[in-house]
């Protein structure tokens, strides 16, 4: 049997039917956003990359990294402590198994 699980069809053989597999695939897929976009025009790629689309699209993702809340010196204790109970536990389990 072949390395790539087709009996008596070369490597180059098999990219090349996978290639025409995908040429068909992206043809059908380009049609399909082509309808889609004859329907809804207002979801056409051009206008979304307009400089006032991709501004309101910086803006909202700088207001979110601002809003990022930081964990507290008290929080990250806690998380601290928990995780160094986790991993004891972890590593006499594991001394036990062997």
């Amino acid at each position: 049997m072949a390395r790539n699980g087709i009996v008596g069809l070369g490597a180059d053989k098999v990219r090349e039917l996978a290639r025409a597999g995908a040429e068909v695939t992206l043809k059908t897929l380009r049609g399909e956003i082509a309808a889609i976009e004859r329907a809804f025009p207002d979801l056409s790629r051009s206008r979304r990359r307009t400089a006032g689309a991709m501004r309101t699209v910086t803006a909202t993702a700088n207001e979110t990294a601002r809003r990022t809340r930081r964990m507290s010196a008290a929080a990250r204790r806690a998380v601290s402590e928990r995780m160094k109970r986790y991993w004891a536990q972890r590593r006499k389990l594991e001394s036990r198994a062997k």
